[in-house]
Protein backbone atom coordinates (compact mmCIF):
# COMPACT_ATOMS: atom_id res chain seq x y z
CA UNK A 1 0.00 0.00 0.00
CA UNK A 2 2.98 2.37 -0.62
CA UNK A 3 0.20 5.31 -2.33
CA UNK A 4 -2.95 6.28 -0.60
CA UNK A 5 -6.23 4.50 -1.35
CA UNK A 6 -8.42 6.27 -3.54
CA UNK A 7 -11.18 5.69 -0.33
CA UNK A 8 -9.07 6.19 2.78
CA UNK A 9 -12.15 5.07 5.48
CA UNK A 10 -11.17 1.66 6.97
CA UNK A 11 -13.87 0.58 9.50
CA UNK A 12 -12.19 -0.76 12.82
CA UNK A 13 -14.38 -4.10 13.52
CA UNK A 14 -13.98 -4.24 17.19
CA UNK A 15 -15.82 -7.87 18.26
CA UNK A 16 -15.34 -11.06 19.21
CA UNK A 17 -18.44 -12.39 17.30
CA UNK A 18 -17.61 -13.72 14.16
CA UNK A 19 -21.28 -13.50 12.59
CA UNK A 20 -21.57 -10.17 13.33
CA UNK A 21 -18.12 -9.02 11.52
CA UNK A 22 -19.01 -11.21 8.86
CA UNK A 23 -22.37 -9.03 8.45
CA UNK A 24 -20.49 -5.64 8.82
CA UNK A 25 -18.10 -6.29 6.48
CA UNK A 26 -20.54 -8.08 4.02
CA UNK A 27 -22.59 -4.94 3.88
CA UNK A 28 -19.90 -2.46 3.95
CA UNK A 29 -17.56 -4.14 1.26
CA UNK A 30 -18.01 -1.92 -1.95
CA UNK A 31 -18.51 1.55 0.48
CA UNK A 32 -15.17 1.65 2.33
CA UNK A 33 -11.69 1.32 1.50
CA UNK A 34 -10.66 -1.49 3.81
CA UNK A 35 -10.84 -2.96 7.22
CA UNK A 36 -9.38 -2.52 10.40
CA UNK A 37 -8.98 -6.06 13.01
CA UNK A 38 -7.75 -5.29 16.21
CA UNK A 39 -6.92 -7.15 19.15
CA UNK A 40 -10.70 -7.98 20.23
CA UNK A 41 -11.20 -9.72 17.33
CA UNK A 42 -7.40 -11.27 16.81
CA UNK A 43 -8.40 -12.77 20.33
CA UNK A 44 -11.33 -14.54 19.81
CA UNK A 45 -10.95 -15.86 16.21
CA UNK A 46 -7.40 -15.59 15.24
CA UNK A 47 -5.80 -16.51 11.68
CA UNK A 48 -9.11 -18.41 10.62
CA UNK A 49 -11.03 -15.24 11.37
CA UNK A 50 -9.24 -12.61 10.13
CA UNK A 51 -9.00 -14.92 6.39
CA UNK A 52 -13.26 -15.66 6.91
CA UNK A 53 -14.05 -11.82 7.68
CA UNK A 54 -11.47 -9.95 4.99
CA UNK A 55 -13.42 -10.93 1.86
CA UNK A 56 -10.52 -9.61 -0.19
CA UNK A 57 -10.76 -6.64 1.00
CA UNK A 58 -7.45 -4.39 2.19
CA UNK A 59 -6.50 -4.93 6.00
CA UNK A 60 -4.69 -3.26 8.71
CA UNK A 61 -3.99 -5.70 11.14
CA UNK A 62 -3.70 -3.68 14.46
CA UNK A 63 -2.07 -5.61 16.73
CA UNK A 64 0.15 -3.23 18.32
CA UNK A 65 2.71 -5.43 18.69
CA UNK A 66 5.66 -4.65 21.57
CA UNK A 67 8.05 -6.81 22.67
CA UNK A 68 12.08 -7.48 22.55
CA UNK A 69 12.65 -7.02 19.15
CA UNK A 70 13.43 -11.09 18.53
CA UNK A 71 9.92 -11.62 19.50
CA UNK A 72 8.32 -9.05 17.43
CA UNK A 73 10.07 -9.96 14.34
CA UNK A 74 8.88 -13.13 14.68
CA UNK A 75 5.59 -12.20 15.24
CA UNK A 76 5.76 -10.07 11.95
CA UNK A 77 6.53 -13.18 10.15
CA UNK A 78 3.41 -14.92 12.08
CA UNK A 79 1.38 -12.07 11.11
CA UNK A 80 2.54 -11.98 7.45
CA UNK A 81 0.83 -15.59 6.63
CA UNK A 82 -2.31 -13.58 7.19
CA UNK A 83 -1.72 -10.74 4.32
CA UNK A 84 -2.16 -7.71 5.46
CA UNK A 85 -1.45 -4.89 4.26
CA UNK A 86 -0.35 -3.05 7.15
CA UNK A 87 0.86 -3.95 10.90
CA UNK A 88 1.50 -1.49 13.31
CA UNK A 89 3.75 -2.10 16.02
CA UNK A 90 4.81 0.30 19.30
CA UNK A 91 6.98 2.95 18.51
CA UNK A 92 7.51 2.86 22.35
CA UNK A 93 8.96 0.03 21.84
CA UNK A 94 12.51 1.37 20.36
CA UNK A 95 14.46 1.58 17.28
CA UNK A 96 16.06 -2.03 17.69
CA UNK A 97 12.36 -3.42 17.67
CA UNK A 98 10.94 -1.48 15.21
CA UNK A 99 13.75 -2.08 12.66
CA UNK A 100 13.49 -5.74 13.59
CA UNK A 101 9.58 -5.66 12.42
CA UNK A 102 10.39 -3.56 9.44
CA UNK A 103 13.38 -6.68 8.69
CA UNK A 104 10.63 -9.57 8.93
CA UNK A 105 7.86 -7.49 7.16
CA UNK A 106 10.41 -6.90 3.85
CA UNK A 107 11.24 -10.67 3.87
CA UNK A 108 7.57 -11.75 3.52
CA UNK A 109 6.14 -12.25 0.70
CA UNK A 110 3.54 -10.31 0.28
CA UNK A 111 5.16 -7.06 2.08
CA UNK A 112 2.89 -5.71 4.78
CA UNK A 113 4.08 -2.22 5.70
CA UNK A 114 5.31 -1.59 9.57
CA UNK A 115 3.18 1.23 11.13
CA UNK A 116 4.19 2.40 14.16
CA UNK A 117 2.07 3.28 16.94
CA UNK A 118 2.88 6.89 18.96
CA UNK A 119 0.27 8.01 21.21
CA UNK A 120 -2.79 6.67 22.22
CA UNK A 121 -5.91 8.76 20.56
CA UNK A 122 -7.29 8.45 24.45
CA UNK A 123 -4.44 9.59 26.12
CA UNK A 124 -4.12 13.21 26.65
CA UNK A 125 -1.57 15.75 28.81
CA UNK A 126 -3.08 14.06 32.01
CA UNK A 127 -2.72 10.43 30.95
CA UNK A 128 0.88 10.91 29.74
CA UNK A 129 2.40 12.70 32.82
CA UNK A 130 0.54 10.26 35.03
CA UNK A 131 3.28 8.19 32.85
CA UNK A 132 5.76 9.94 32.74
CA UNK A 133 6.05 11.28 29.75
CA UNK A 134 5.66 14.69 30.25
CA UNK A 135 6.42 16.11 26.89
CA UNK A 136 2.85 16.12 26.00
CA UNK A 137 1.09 14.05 23.14
CA UNK A 138 2.10 16.56 20.43
CA UNK A 139 6.16 16.68 20.77
CA UNK A 140 5.70 12.63 22.08
CA UNK A 141 4.50 12.05 18.84
CA UNK A 142 6.62 14.16 17.12
CA UNK A 143 9.33 12.43 18.52
CA UNK A 144 8.07 9.03 18.18
CA UNK A 145 7.25 9.09 14.36
CA UNK A 146 10.68 10.68 13.81
CA UNK A 147 12.30 7.46 15.04
CA UNK A 148 10.04 5.38 13.50
CA UNK A 149 10.33 6.59 10.28
CA UNK A 150 14.06 6.32 11.15
CA UNK A 151 13.75 3.03 12.02
CA UNK A 152 12.38 1.96 8.31
CA UNK A 153 8.31 2.08 9.19
CA UNK A 154 6.35 2.94 6.44
CA UNK A 155 4.05 5.28 8.41
CA UNK A 156 2.72 5.88 11.88
CA UNK A 157 -0.61 6.25 13.69
CA UNK A 158 -1.34 9.83 15.36
CA UNK A 159 -4.65 11.56 16.11
CA UNK A 160 -5.74 14.18 13.73
CA UNK A 161 -4.17 17.00 15.45
CA UNK A 162 -0.88 15.99 14.91
CA UNK A 163 -1.42 15.49 11.41
CA UNK A 164 -0.42 18.56 9.73
CA UNK A 165 3.10 18.97 12.15
CA UNK A 166 3.80 15.24 11.11
CA UNK A 167 3.03 15.96 7.07
CA UNK A 168 6.00 18.75 7.46
CA UNK A 169 8.23 16.63 9.58
CA UNK A 170 8.18 13.62 8.05
CA UNK A 171 7.40 14.46 4.02
CA UNK A 172 4.53 13.56 1.60
CA UNK A 173 5.27 9.40 1.26
CA UNK A 174 5.29 8.87 5.14
CA UNK A 175 1.65 6.86 5.68
CA UNK A 176 -0.68 8.28 8.43
CA UNK A 177 -3.32 6.51 9.61
CA UNK A 178 -4.95 8.12 11.95
CA UNK A 179 -8.20 7.42 14.35
CA UNK A 180 -10.07 9.50 16.91
CA UNK A 181 -12.15 10.35 13.62
CA UNK A 182 -15.65 11.26 14.87
CA UNK A 183 -18.04 13.06 12.09
CA UNK A 184 -20.36 15.93 13.53
CA UNK A 185 -22.93 14.91 16.02
CA UNK A 186 -21.01 11.38 17.01
CA UNK A 187 -20.59 10.56 20.15
CA UNK A 188 -17.08 11.25 21.64
CA UNK A 189 -16.37 7.35 23.24
CA UNK A 190 -12.97 7.39 25.07
CA UNK A 191 -11.82 9.54 22.20
CA UNK A 192 -9.75 12.96 23.58
CA UNK A 193 -8.09 13.61 20.60
CA UNK A 194 -10.28 13.44 17.46
CA UNK A 195 -11.78 15.51 14.70
CA UNK A 196 -14.28 15.10 11.50
CA UNK A 197 -13.15 13.30 8.55
CA UNK A 198 -13.38 16.29 5.73
CA UNK A 199 -10.57 18.18 8.26
CA UNK A 200 -8.43 15.02 8.97
CA UNK A 201 -7.68 14.66 5.45
CA UNK A 202 -7.44 18.34 4.54
CA UNK A 203 -4.45 18.35 6.66
CA UNK A 204 -2.84 15.43 5.34
CA UNK A 205 -4.24 12.21 6.76
CA UNK A 206 -3.76 8.69 3.97
CA UNK A 207 -5.93 6.73 6.09
CA UNK A 208 -9.17 7.72 8.39
CA UNK A 209 -9.65 4.56 10.97
CA UNK A 210 -13.68 4.69 11.68
CA UNK A 211 -14.96 2.40 14.03
CA UNK A 212 -18.37 2.65 16.42
CA UNK A 213 -19.73 6.13 14.22
CA UNK A 214 -20.13 3.31 11.49
CA UNK A 215 -20.46 -0.09 13.44
CA UNK A 216 -23.18 1.38 16.31
CA UNK A 217 -25.20 3.36 13.62
CA UNK A 218 -28.83 2.20 13.19
CA UNK A 219 -27.86 1.83 9.22
CA UNK A 220 -23.95 1.53 8.81
CA UNK A 221 -24.00 1.55 5.52
CA UNK A 222 -25.23 4.60 5.10
CA UNK A 223 -23.05 5.93 7.58
CA UNK A 224 -20.07 5.28 6.42
CA UNK A 225 -21.27 6.58 2.84
CA UNK A 226 -21.63 9.70 4.01
CA UNK A 227 -18.35 9.60 6.01
CA UNK A 228 -16.65 8.50 2.93
CA UNK A 229 -18.08 11.54 1.18
CA UNK A 230 -16.96 14.02 3.60
CA UNK A 231 -13.34 12.76 3.73
CA UNK A 232 -12.76 12.29 -0.19
CA UNK A 233 -14.20 15.26 -0.70
CA UNK A 234 -11.18 16.59 0.95
CA UNK A 235 -9.00 14.17 -0.42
Amino acid sequence: MADAPSNPIFCAIDTAELGRATTLTSRLRGVIGGLKLGLEFFAARGPVGVRQVRAGMPLFLDLKLHDIPNTVGHAVTSCAIMEPDLITVHAQGGADMMRAAVTAAAESAPSPEIIAVTILTSLDDGDLDAVGMRDGPADSVRRLAALAQQAGCQGAVCSPHEIAVLRADLGPDFTLVVPGIRPQGAAMGDQKRAMGPGEAMALGADILVVGRPITQADDPVAAASAIVHAAQAEA
